[in-house]
């Protein structure tokens, strides 16, 4: 037996609300059933924000129930990619806390607990429904065009009846009496909302095979675990009446409540997959800045004062407040997000661009982790070139290909060579210049050199791009890029003496 039976049941009442005034207490509480979202990532954000600008406490909770597809792998991840974003917290499964366990798995029997208590109360009673009549039921309603909802078949039963059918084994799920009246609360983001309890059903708490439902258990935890405000997306906002009703039925203060808005897609419906990569690995992989995702997720649904976007995640901590949040869905915009990437990619010590695009470097077989730590200074001042340029860090493997590419084999993009093959006397012209670069100091400046440059050409009686462009291609294989000197001081004079000469073959 699950519970113990209710001697005696009482008619409920509408709820008298009561709201938290302790020190600030919230949480995030994903399940860990499949990859970090970037939905997950902004609510974590907003909740820890919170608590960091008002001195309080923010709590990870796994909230892992569903136990068929509940993952240790995805619980990792989970962690991982929210430390990764630069969020900490207080209290959780690999920290520890006074409110422990914060796996919601390991708190069933306190759940049980606190199920009978609202059996015993007369908040709660059992339903002997079957599946097939439950489902009978919603066909038929369904069928009338009515809202599916239950019937309250088990809600008055008499005190024997229960007794006798406990006895027999029927088995039973829990639900919750909603009493009639409404239910009204201040929600954070969206002002004063009213829930008439006509519109609830009475739900399940317990389901028939034992397990505890979400609405039930997130309420024991959040009670348990002293939760002041909760902030959430806007998909619960539907439950947030029968989570405020469980609170008066258990005579606790319920925390503030606030809804975020939907993150939206470019047709303005739901952010799903088909409108882009919507998992925090996916960014990461596709080498968006961390301070570009953060950045981004506040501007979700928040803005600074209207003008700027780009500013930094202590700024948001010292000026977030819940009450800002825009009711609206916030549109997610993928260029603008990108645009966002670049601007912070511009603003970053070099060190940290080239710390950062190495990985994508070795992954692009350009070079191994060991070959750029040899040559740690040159590789800097390889992404020096290109920081202005690439809005992600896996944008510079292409970019800098040629610096890596074997001197008689550099590929020729299709303008480039276009480009290049336009000048009738190209390859004179190459292997003229190559004549006057190996005559040149051999420690010369990108800056002395294309000075040099310029008056070679002068004197040849030729217009720049009769040089640049075929040199341009001989040397980088690409249209356009970085200023041209500093391209031979980074290959050294023999590479690029070298590259001039296979471009004299290679362009006939």
């Amino acid at each position: 037996m699950l519970f113990a039976p209710c001697s005696t049941c009482s008619d409920a009442v509408g709820p008298m609300v009561t709201l938290m005034s302790e020190p600030v207490r919230v949480r995030i509480a994903p399940s860990p059933t499949g990859t970090v979202h970037l939905g997950l990532c902004r609510t974590a954000l907003f909740n820890w924000a919170t608590a960091r600008r008002r001195g309080g406490k923010f709590i990870l909770r796994i909230e892992d129930t569903d136990h068929d597809r509940s993952t240790a792998e995805s619980e990792a991840a989970i962690v991982e990619g929210l430390r990764w974003l630069g969020l900490d917290w207080d209290e959780g499964p690999d920290v520890g806390g006074p409110y422990a366990p914060y796996r919601q798995s390991e708190r069933i029997e306190r759940h049980h607990e606190r199920a009978g208590e609202l059996l015993a109360a007369g908040h709660a009673y059992r339903c002997f429904c079957t599946r097939e009549r439950l489902d009978a039921l919603r066909a038929g309603q369904e069928e009338r065009k009515e809202t599916a909802r239950y019937d309250g078949q088990c809600r008055d039963l008499e005190p024997d009846d229960v007794e006798r059918r406990l006895a027999a084994g029927e088995p039973f799920a829990v639900r919750f009496r909603v009493p009639e009246g409404a239910t009204t609360f201040d929600d954070l983001v969206r002002g004063t909302v009213t829930f008439a309890h006509a519109e609830v059903d009475d739900w399940v708490m317990v389901r028939q095979v034992g397990g505890p439902t979400y609405n039930f258990v997130v309420v024991c935890d959040d009670i348990d675990m002293r939760i002041t405000e909760v902030l959430r997306g806007e998909e619960h906002l539907v439950n947030t009446p029968k989570q405020l009703l469980l609170y008066a039925a258990f005579g606790a203060p319920a925390p503030a409540f606030g809804h975020l808005p939907l993150m939206l897609g470019p047709n303005r419906k739901k952010l799903s997959k088909r409108h882009g990569d919507t998992a925090l690995g996916d960014y990461r992989a596709n080498g968006y800045p961390r301070e570009a995702i953060v950045n981004f997720l506040c501007l979700q649904g928040w803005a600074l004062d209207g003008a700027t976007e780009v500013f930094d995640v202590a700024t948001f901590v010292e000026r977030f407040d819940p009450r800002d949040v825009q009711k609206a869905g916030a549109v997610f915009d993928f260029d603008k997000f990108k645009w966002l990437s670049g601007e912070l990619i511009r603003r970053q010590p070099l060190a940290l661009v080239a710390e950062r695009c190495a990985p994508f470097v070795v992954a692009g077989g350009l070079a191994t982790e060991g070959e750029l730590r040899e040559r740690a200074r040159w590789f800097e001042q390889v992404v020096a070139g290109e920081q202005e340029r690439i809005l992600l860090y896996s944008d510079l493997p292409g970019r800098i290909a040629h610096f890596f590419a074997a001197d008689e084999a550099v590929p020729y993009a299709a303008d480039a060579e276009a480009g290049a093959r336009k000048h009738a006397g190209r390859i004179e012209t190459l292997a003229a210049f190559r004549a006057w670069l190996a005559a040149q100091d051999p420690a010369a400046s990108a800056e002395v050199l294309g000075a040099g440059a310029k008056a070679f050409v002068a004197a040849a009686g030729l217009k720049l791009p009769a040089l640049f462009q075929p040199l341009r291609c001989a040397l980088t294989g690409m249209a356009g890029g970085r200023d041209l000197f500093d391209v031979v001081v980074l290959l050294g004079r023999e590479h690029a003496l070298a590259r001039i000469e296979a471009a004299e073959r290679r362009l006939a």
